[in-house]
């Protein structure tokens, strides 16, 4: 980790001249100067003494930085065609998230596979087609522009009722696929 840079950072952040960090710290100018060129190293009681003036503490200066990818394309998307159904995963290990989106496509009268109750919510978006959407013993038809929403506790499927292909996004939590 490069200390001096991230005090920089940190510094400009706040708008403060090299001076008025080392006025708040009772440190020198050139003592901050020479910290955020990697010259010199502060103590631990120095380095606490500047992140307390930064408005931050030990713990949050060494967190990771989360480098954890924000947006994703096609060729990151995992698909799996099962009985009329094709499956991508438009987020690439989302099972190690709150949440599991799934791009869903249903061949005329294809159907998911019956999922017995479990915990969790379901969520999904109609692209396109019509989707009957059975619910413990309830039937729900949900066309394109509509979304569905359920909480998994009743045995649930999807089914495509229409005459064409049917589309749809459906984001479970947790990750159930």
């Amino acid at each position: 980790m490069d200390i001096g840079a991230k005090i920089k950072r940190l510094r400009l952040q706040l708008n403060l001249s090299q001076a008025e960090l080392a006025d708040r710290c009772e440190l020198t100018k050139g003592y901050i100067s020479q910290l955020e060129n990697d010259v010199t190293s502060p103590s631990i009681a120095t380095l606490m003494d500047i992140l307390s003036a930064l408005g931050t503490d030990l713990a949050e200066f060494f967190k990771k930085e989360d480098d954890a990818r924000v947006v994703f394309s096609s060729d990151d998307f995992i698909e799996k065609r099962d009985d009329g159904m094709l499956l991508k995963w438009i987020i690439p290990n989302a099972q190690k998230n709150e949440m599991e989106p799934v791009l869903v496509e249903l061949m005329s009268g294809a159907s998911t596979p019956l999922d017995f109750p479990h915990d969790g919510e379901e969520f999904g978006y109609v692209l396109e087609g019509r989707l009957r959407i059975e619910l413990g013993k309830h039937i729900y038809i949900c066309k394109k522009g509509e979304t569905f929403y359920y909480t998994a506790d009743k045995s649930h499927r999807i089914t495509n009722c229409g005459k064409s292909n049917a589309k749809f996004l459906w984001i479970s939590t947790p990750p159930n696929f």
